[in-house]
């Protein structure tokens, strides 16, 4: 039963918290990572990769899928839960504080100055991401074995494809996922 109020009390936290979306909830993983034995950092990698190529918000996938490992079927379910409960009360509240203070300049102004921290809080996210996925720390003693240079690789052509083509990004996933296990990253 314990698991079971942890995994509500951590999803809860990571809810009401993780302000800017999906990507903003890494740093609270990481975390969870570090404090649980229900997946470990190199799982969270996995994690976000399954979370990006499958329908629906990549945070509600990552719950899903940590409540799972944590603890089955029931605790993803949990965790889903527990990590959309905050922001659906939020969203209500604010919904209808809003229409009262719709044209206030205060509010428009308090928006405005969220956007940068919640870009902060996205960017922070995708550059530890970045690190996990690129930078090998642990097996390496010279930069060749630091650098995971087939991830870089893939990262790069990855990267020029969606700048010079307009595809959707499953394709890019899919190409991804096969060009991964053909180089066996």
């Amino acid at each position: 039963m314990s698991v079971y109020l942890t995994l509500a009390g951590e999803f809860l936290k990571i809810g009401l918290f993780s302000v800017g979306g999906g990507l903003a909830t890494l740093p609270f993983l990481y975390k969870l990572a570090d404090s649980h034995d229900w997946f470990t950092r190199a799982t969270l990698v996995d994690m976000i990769a399954i979370s990006e190529s499958t329908p629906g918000p990549i945070g509600i996938n990552m719950a899903t899928y940590a409540g799972y490992a944590a603890a089955g079927v029931y605790g993803g379910v949990l965790a889903t839960l527990a990590l959309v409960f905050p922001s659906v009360v939020i969203a209500l509240f604010i919904t209808k504080a809003l229409d009262a203070f719709r044209d206030d300049k205060s509010v428009k102004a308090a928006f405005y100055g969220v956007r940068p921290a919640v870009t902060a809080l996205i960017a922070s996210a995708a550059l530890g991401f970045m690190k996990m996925m690129l930078i090998d720390i642990e097996n390496g003693s010279s930069a060749a074995n630091i650098l995971n240079v087939k991830r870089i690789a893939l990262f790069a052509v990855t990267l020029y494809l969606m700048k010079k083509y307009d595809k959707h990004p499953v394709f890019y996933i899919g190409g991804a996922a096969i060009a991964g296990a053909a180089l066996k990253l």
